[in-house]
């Protein structure tokens, strides 16, 4: 691959990151694949992405109150191959600060803070997932994660982000799952053992259960070959919010979590697997680019909530505290003053 240059940095990176080791390796079983499948919504083929939507392209014209851009030195989130060796490692011992650190209390369920997060996830899942809440609020619940790490592991760096339509098909070519980063993905359901999270015990999940479980994937090759740029575009084809949101859920967002599979095919507690996040920076970085293609698209909400009340720019956007509750219009805009970030590409 094109990377040979990076591949050939990384040989120190497992020296770098040894630092901010992870508590003792894992003992915790490997669960079924069947324990993880919890579906909400059903992945796309392209050609159901590429039918088109159910609005008509006007919809939104009187839906639009317009949000400034009022951030000037926004963080450039950084897609994972332009992301230095000394990034990586950044990113990597942050992660490990927080899966060290005591859990807020908050959760039950959590053994530590990373699973404060993931904990929030799962509590929230009927309310984020299936509806058109989807893509705002997945927005800041990375915006949060990434706030947590700045504040309380003393991140300095962009976030990265990984453009899976490089690796339609092919995500094990990725430096995303070798020995020196996340670890392996197509093991089959098995424990990951190798890479920085290898032995890494969940306890968060499976779905709204929980148990003593390790960090495994399955790795299904069909289903990442649908994480290519035409399913991208199509859904980005749609004019109308809700039903670009539902066609992103449905896309690259699924075929993403159940292609990586085992924890990550768990919609309730997939962000236990910390690829979580760079497969989320992902969809939020398609939504931003939808956004791109129509100015008044940084102004303009629609579709409903789980219950059917109607999303508007005043709609709450909640993470239950974990950090304060906006509205919509806060943070519709990744370049107004509450986010501040833009995507490198």
């Amino acid at each position: 691959m094109r990377h040979s240059f990076l591949l050939a940095l990384l040989g120190a990176a497992p020296d770098l990151v040894s630092a901010a080791a992870l508590p003792s390796p894992s003992l915790a079983p490997a669960l079924p694949l069947s324990a993880f499948n919890f579906t909400i919504v059903k992945p796309l083929t392209l050609e159901e992405a590429q039918s088109g939507g159910k609005h008509s392209p006007e919809v939104h014209s009187a839906l639009v109150a317009a949000a400034a851009a009022t951030c000037t030195n926004p963080r450039v989130r950084t897609e994972w191959d332009s992301y230095s060796t000394s990034d990586r490692t950044a990113f990597v011992n942050a992660l490990k600060c927080l899966l060290g650190k005591p859990a807020s209390g908050q959760f039950s369920q959590a053994r530590n803070r990373y699973e404060d997060l993931v904990s929030l996830h799962q509590t929230l899942t009927p309310n984020v997932h299936g509806n058109s809440k989807f893509l705002i609020w997945h927005r800041y619940f990375v915006w949060t994660f990434e706030d947590i790490l700045r504040t309380e592991c003393g991140f300095d760096r962009n976030l990265p982000w990984f453009d899976e339509t490089r690796y339609p098909g092919k995500f094990s070519q990725s430096s995303v799952f070798s020995n020196e980063w996340f670890g392996a993905i197509g093991i089959g359901g098995n424990c990951v053992t190798n890479g920085q999270f290898a032995g890494l015990t969940l306890n968060v999940g499976p779905g709204p259960g929980n148990g003593a479980h390790c960090l495994s994937r399955n790795g299904d090759a069909s289903k990442t070959a649908n994480c290519n740029q035409a399913m991208v575009d199509a859904c980005n084809s749609r004019s109308d919010y809700a039903d670009m949101a539902s066609c992103a859920e449905g896309g690259v967002h699924a075929w993403g979590h159940n292609g990586i599979g085992a924890v990550m095919s768990d919609v309730y507690a997939s962000p236990g697997d910390p690829v979580f996040w760079l497969h989320h920076a992902f969809v939020d970085r398609n939504y931003r680019i939808w956004q791109n293609a129509d100015a008044a698209r940084v102004g303009y909400i629609d579709g409903t909530d789980r219950v059917g009340n109607p999303l508007t720019l005043d709609t709450v956007v909640s993470v239950n505290g974990m950090r304060p509750n906006v509205q919509i219009r806060d943070i519709i805009n990744t370049m107004g003053d509450k986010l501040c970030y833009k995507y490198n590409y």
